[in-house]
């Protein structure tokens, strides 16, 4: 594949695809130790055949993003959160967490390398980040390895929703995301793998994504696809899932700051899908799209909607527009949400 070329693009049409930028960033783990990271142009990996990425899954991944602000700096949202958890999921596979500090300022350094496609302010995109990290220690036997590589790579992605927010329709599932204990609240490969064919099936059927429930009771809601769920009951309180399994979305956890900066009085609490009816409002939270509004949920083939199936609730459309502001650097948000990546 060759390298993308700014010039080549069109910013104003993007879509959530991979794009070969001109760098990428690694470092690696031997004798116990990460040595010094850099910028590399090879956006190739060499790997053993039995490296133990390649057979026992020992990887780990975050997502984030760059926004191109109206005044032409860049911002990061929140990369402390995601170096954080990276080192929680990294951890909970038996890999060494890649430094915190170390993995925010990577994370400047290859936006600044790729800066020329972070697209502009006016398109509404962002550059997707995504850092992982990977066991490369040939291992026949089920064990952790000791060699790992740490790597960032880039791409620009169009908005989400370059039309507004739309309200989609979702569907309980009867498979399960994550086991209760296991890697749920770690961001691995796995867990994605997984929801393939959930996903799968409920595209056939016509639906936009699964709701996944609890492992253990089939009751509770868990997560919406690769999202966390957030519901606004009919008094106005903002409600979302709370669990072991659950991913810690950094979306999540903004949002519910920001619904108590509004008045929402939210809370992190079990919910049943027999529950539906006290929501006003629902969607979906995640890095990718930020808020998906849920139109409908439908369980064992009785179909709950929520605000609306064509528009989006304003409450739901508040929370996005307050979140999207402070990404984008027009308006400000708590202190240390928004990182400046110095581009000279």
């Amino acid at each position: 594949m060759s390298k993308a070329k700014a010039a080549d693009i069109d910013f104003n049409s993007l879509d959530f695809s991979y794009k070969d930028l001109p760098y990428s960033y690694q470092a690696e783990y031997h004798n116990g130790k990460w040595e010094p990271g850099e910028l590399t142009t090879d956006s190739n990996i060499s790997l053993s055949e039995a490296a133990v990425v390649l057979h026992y899954g020992q990887e780990v991944f975050e997502g984030l993003k760059a926004y191109r602000r109206k005044d032409g700096g860049v911002n990061l949202f929140r990369p402390d959160r995601n170096a954080k958890r990276m080192r929680n999921s990294a951890e909970r596979l038996l890999m060494p967490g890649y430094p915190e500090a170390d993995f925010v300022e990577a994370v400047k350094e290859v936006v600044k390398a790729n800066q020329d496609f972070i697209p502009p302010y006016e398109s509404g995109g962002s550059l997707y980040i995504r850092p992982f990290l990977i066991g490369t220690s040939p291992i026949v036997g089920v064990k952790p390895g000791s060699d790992f590589i740490f790597r960032i790579y880039v791409t620009p992605v169009g908005a989400y929703y370059p039309g507004g927010l739309k309200p989609t329709a979702f569907v309980t599932s009867e498979f399960d995301r994550a086991a209760h204990g296991g890697t749920g609240q770690a961001k691995v490969g796995g867990n994605y793998a997984a929801s393939m064919l959930p996903g799968e099936e409920a595209h056939r059927a016509g639906f936009s994504e699964v709701v996944y429930l609890d492992p253990r009771e089939h009751h509770y809601i868990e997560e919406l696809g690769s999202a966390n769920f957030f519901g606004i009951t009919k008094d106005g309180q903002f409600k979302t899932p709370k669990s072991p399994s659950i991913l810690p979305s950094i979306t999540k956890f903004s949002l519910l700051e920001l619904a108590e900066e509004m008045g929402m009085h939210p809370v992190e609490t079990p919910i049943g899908i027999d529950e539906l009816d006290q929501f006003a409002e629902a969607g979906a939270m995640g890095t990718a799209a930020v808020i998906s509004p849920v139109g409908s949920i439908t369980h064992q083939g009785k179909k709950h909607v929520f605000y609306s199936e064509t528009e989006v609730g304003p409450k739901t459309q508040a929370l996005y527009d307050r979140l999207i502001a402070i990404q984008y650097g027009d308006e400000k948000g708590p202190a240390g949400w928004v990182v400046d990546v110095p581009l000279k």
